[in-house]
């Protein structure tokens, strides 16, 4: 594997915890790389990552740095066999023609059965037609649109099951009840006030982001595609 990041707080952490979770596996580490957040010039890191060779490149990506990696990439012939991309910007990088097969993670995506979860199919219906209306050049749904409009039914919730405003009580009302959302269920009571982990990963697929996994979370017909 090659660990390439930014050193943007939150990709590096998960970086560093890869690296560690990749060695109790006994997977080898060719590359471990991190550069500056900001970084716009990535021909050196493409010409890194080709020397490592991996088998998987980890990209602690953030934003454009995806799209910008992949291009430098391909400036030199070069695309991984299999790549996964922390936090890329949803519509720049599923459109960059290098994108097929990469993958990264989401909790929500505008297709089934995600699109079943509490108030999604008003807020997909909702969100798409602003965004049209805004001339946006990406007017879809992507799991951090879908997680702010989550954090809103979260508070009413809390409001509506304690009766006012009132922060400590309404914390306490959220570590005693489940929450329907966007997102699905959501929970509180465990520790760092979280519920069970309830990551997934997409995959880029004919210009679309479509979920692979957990099974169940793929739209019907789709399938994990590997390279």
């Amino acid at each position: 594997m090659a660990f390439v990041t930014s050193k943007f707080p939150s990709a590096l952490d998960l970086a560093k915890g890869g690296q560690e979770i990749a060695a109790r596996r006994g997977l080898k580490t060719v590359l471990s790389l991190e550069y500056e957040f900001g970084t716009r010039d990535f021909g050196g890191i493409a010409a890194r990552i080709k020397d490592a060779a991996p088998d998987l490149l980890w990209s602690g990506a953030v934003g454009l740095e995806a799209g910008q990696l992949l291009d430098a990439m391909k400036r030199i012939d070069y695309q991984p066999a299999r790549q996964f991309h922390l936090f890329p910007a949803p519509g720049p990088t599923v459109s960059n023609p290098q994108a097929g097969g990469l993958t990264t993670l989401t909790w929500f995506e505008d297709h089934a059965p995600f699109t079943q979860n509490a108030g999604a199919a008003e807020f997909v219906a909702a969100y798409n037609e602003r965004v049209k209306a805004a001339g946006l050049a990406w007017p879809h749904v992507d799991y951090q649109a879908a997680a702010e409009f989550a954090a809103w039914q979260i508070l009413e919730a809390a409001v509506k099951g304690v009766g006012r405003l009132d922060d400590k009580a309404m914390a306490a009302w959220l570590r005693a009840n489940p929450v329907d959302t966007v997102l699905g269920t959501r929970r509180f009571d465990g520790k760092f006030n979280s519920g069970a982990a309830d990551t997934k990963i997409k995959q880029a697929q004919n210009g679309k982001w479509v979920t692979v996994w957990p099974p169940k979370f793929r739209p019907s017909g789709a399938a994990f595609v590997a390279p």
